[in-house]
């Protein structure tokens, strides 16, 4: 050990470092529910709230435009109802400082004419504070006495709207205490609005004084409120519905990269399995082949007693080269050409086929094959699939017993299933697992290949193969096979099963 440390700390190498662990499969599924969550619910909750941003100020300038719209609207109306002489709007009567300094207009006619203006302004619905502005930023009027005469310094929504020309407007869920303007009666519930409406001179081009409402729109802030649910339900619905489509096309996406990666495995498997059988059984034919002529001609002349040895070594002679047309079968290519295929007619080949051995084993045959449907698959490969579990199930029965064979038609699904129920010896749960692995076998002298090649040709044809088995109660295999159709080359031909 000493000399292994020195070797590896000669080489630069740390004797005591861990090898570098084998990297972890990638795990599609997994990465995509978590990404792809955090992508959709970033951008629905993105999505969730400049919808809902949008919904609230385009609510709150609708409302202010048509505020602004009704009390410029009313001030021209009052002017007129006064019989103001023209060339003096309500905006040069707001400011009650000016009321002997229109010409032509007497104090009262001006005061009358601003009072039933501010009236109406007063009564506006939903409304918790009115300010009236002077050119000079001083409060002339509002519905709260305490603002009158005050002079509003740094506001930067007043200075806009006397310098656009404008109304601005802009929504608040909370009164600001440091501005003097918001001091109102009662406490906004939930959403209020300040509303900036410039007054303008006779040519519409100067503001005079400026109205300043704060509304709390019960009606707009209930359909704000749904609007909210609406938008937050919809995200909400419509984020889960693309998850979740997505979620089950990855996932199913992920189910068949595993199954073909699992294919390509067994494929690269038998590959290399192949090409090491082939050779290993190719040259064994022959050799075989001499071992059991010399040993027939040596038995010729052999004593009495050389007999028993020689017929020996021309039974396992007998016996591996039936191995070698087994391992040289399995590893043949299986062809792709599908036929419809009478399985009941084949069933009954191999039990007249095994009749005799049948007999022999003292095993009691029990058949239930009515007339189905044709079956997908190749006559040959059919014969051979019956013939290898025909063939295992006498042989798990040594000293007699009972196999069941059943075919079932399931017309709902377009399936035949046909099973092999024996009383054999049965397999423990670990052979169980095991059985359609390569080469492995349960029974003496076998290669392990029957099951293997059984399971290949079902699956090549669409079908499938399961087996359960629980030991000294015997072993069960159900052949599921689709139903053939009129476009299986073969088709008109029932009888191709023969």
């Amino acid at each position: 050990m000493q000399v292994l440390n020195k070797k590896l700390a000669d080489e630069g190498r740390d004797p005591n470092a861990v090898s570098d662990p084998v990297p972890r499969e990638f795990n599609l599924l997994r990465w995509f529910s978590v990404v792809s969550l955090l992508i959709i619910a970033t951008v629905a909750v993105g999505l969730g709230y400049v919808s809902t941003r949008f919904v609230v100020n385009d609510s709150v300038e609708r409302d202010a435009m048509l505020t602004a719209e009704f009390i410029q609207a009313m001030a021209k109306a009052e002017v007129r109802h006064s019989r103001i002489p023209p060339g003096t709007t309500m905006a040069q009567l707001l400011d009650p400082r000016m009321d002997n300094q229109h010409p032509g207009i007497s104090a009262d006619l001006a005061a009358s004419t601003r009072i039933e203006f501010l009236d109406h302004v007063e009564h506006l619905p939903d409304t918790l504070l009115s300010n009236v502005y002077a050119l000079d930023r001083t409060i002339v009027w509002s519905t709260n006495p305490e603002l009158v005469g005050k002079k509003i310094e740094a506001d930067d929504d007043l200075d806009e709207s006397f310098n656009s020309q404008k109304p601005v407007s802009a929504s608040y869920h909370k009164a600001d205490e440091d501005r003097d303007e918001q001091k109102f009666l009662r406490e906004p519930e939930y959403l209020f609005i300040e509303n900036y409406i410039p007054m303008f001179d006779e040519t519409g081009t100067r503001v005079l004084s400026m109205v300043e409402v704060y509304k709390e729109p019960q009606d707009l802030v209930r359909r704000i409120q749904r609007g909210y649910v609406l938008i937050w339900a919809s995200t909400l619905i419509g984020g889960a519905l693309i998850y979740f489509g997505l979620f089950w096309i990855v996932r199913r996406a992920a189910s068949l990269l595993r199954t073909q990666q699992t294919q390509l495995v067994a494929s690269e498997t038998f590959v290399a399995l192949g090409e090491m059988s082939s050779a290993v059984a190719h040259s064994l034919r022959n050799p075989l082949a001499t071992i059991r002529s010399s040993a027939e001609l040596a038995q010729e002349v052999a004593s009495d007693r050389s007999q028993k040895n020689i017929g020996d070594i021309i039974s396992q002679v007998d016996r591996m080269s039936r191995w070698v047309r087994e391992l040289l079968v399995s590893l043949r290519p299986l062809k792709d050409d599908a036929e419809a295929v009478d399985l009941v007619a084949a069933l009954e080949d191999t039990c007249s086929a095994f009749a005799q051995q049948t007999e022999r084993t003292k095993v009691q045959l029990s058949v239930s094959a009515p007339p189905v449907a044709l079956v997908v698959s190749q006559p040959v490969l059919l014969t051979q699939i019956l013939n290898s579990l025909f063939s295992n199930a006498l042989e798990a029965m040594p000293n007699g017993g009972r196999l069941t064979l059943e075919v079932l038609e399931l017309e709902s699904e377009r399936k035949v299933q046909l099973t092999f129920s024996d009383t054999g010896k049965g397999m423990s749960q670990q052979q169980e697992r095991m059985v359609f692995k390569p080469f492995f076998t349960t029974k003496q002298g076998g290669l392990g290949v029957g099951l293997v090649l059984v399971k290949r040709i079902m699956e090549r044809f669409g079908g499938a193969v399961t087996l359960t088995s629980r030991e000294e109660e015997g072993t069960r295999v159900c052949l599921t096979f689709n139903v053939a159709t009129g476009g299986d080359h073969g088709a008109e031909h029932p009888g191709s099963g023969g």
